[in-house]
């Protein structure tokens, strides 16, 4: 996963894990990468950590960060040296702008199919308008604006999925 997705794994590793493999639900998926989201380090990482624990336990962690590691860095080792000697030519120049917009069109397709799994939450779905109108069109600070809006969209995210629970355990 980690080669085929070089510089966007995300979308390859919700494919194989809900699609192909059906290890995990998108609900499941969605939750797991909310709490790996909220751990320090690469969010996918953070993932193939607790996929490789939950069906493999310590092992499954190990070989999954391997896995996540190993063949990024010999890879970005390489492509290190090969940019000290091109970086001063236009070509090199042209080719980093054309992949810096082909991360853009990865995570707001990312974004867009994990929003899917929540279009019941209308807040939500008005707070990500927020933030995108104020960072991409009226390019405010995205430190300030997260600060802003994201506190309050966990909490009530939370207050929210806390009386789903409470009405199901009254109705069972």
């Amino acid at each position: 996963m980690a080669l085929q997705g070089f510089g966007g794994v995300l979308p390859i590793a919700e494919r194989i894990l809900v699609h192909r493999r059906q290890w995990m639900t998108a609900k499941d998926f969605v939750e797991t990468l909310a709490i790996a989201q909220a751990l320090p380090g690469p969010n996918v990482v953070n993932l193939s950590l607790m996929v490789g624990d939950r069906f493999f336990g310590v092992r499954g962690a190990a070989i999954a960060l391997t896995g996540m590691m190993l063949f990024p860095i010999v890879l970005v080792l390489g492509l290190t040296v090969l940019y000290q000697v091109t970086a001063d030519l236009e070509i090199t120049r042209r080719m980093l702008l054309g992949m810096s917009a082909v991360s853009v069109g990865l995570i707001a397709g990312m974004g867009l199919r994990l929003a899917r799994t929540q279009g019941h939450f209308r807040a939500g779905w008005l707070i990500g308008a927020a933030v995108f109108l104020l960072v991409a069109i009226l390019h405010k600070p995205l430190g300030m604006v997260l600060l802003a809006f994201g506190l309050p969209a966990v909490v009530l995210r939370w207050w929210q999925l806390k009386n789903v629970a409470q009405r199901s355990s009254h109705d069972s």
